[in-house]
């Protein structure tokens, strides 16, 4: 089985875990669930953001509202998929006693989320209804 079809089966069978090695020091795993949880808060604030680009900029053009709408809210699917992912993954490199995984996907989210930024800028200063 393949590195992410086992670490998807993982998310929903985290007990599988205990047979990866050995019991990290819980403070390790619970700083990685906290990472989690923020990852998480993360999402719903972009999918929060998304819903508020669309139902409270009814002014704004709709191709730009829907745009940015829809772009929070695949930040913000990706960024909770991605969450439960690394979770998964670090928690398998502490009990084998590997170095934590390393990823491309908060540059990647933080570009997005600075390309909304300035796309919202850009609405602000031309006007909503452009």
């Amino acid at each position: 089985m393949n590195g992410l079809a086992r670490n998807v089966r993982l998310w929903f069978a985290p007990q599988d875990l205990r047979q990866e090695g050995g019991t990290p020091d819980y403070r390790f795993s619970l700083a990685n669930e906290r990472t989690f949880l923020a990852w998480l808060r993360t999402a719903l604030a972009l999918i929060g953001g998304g819903f508020a680009v669309d139902q409270f900029l009814p002014d704004l053009r709709w191709g730009w509202r829907v745009g940015l709408a829809l772009a929070l809210l695949a930040a913000g699917v990706l960024c909770s998929l991605r969450a439960v992912n690394h979770w998964v993954r670090c928690e398998r490199a502490m009990r084998r006693g590997e170095d934590l995984p390393v990823s491309r996907f908060p540059a990647l989210l933080s570009i997005a989320v600075a390309v909304v930024a300035v796309a919202m800028v850009f609405v602000v200063l031309v006007g909503w209804a452009g």
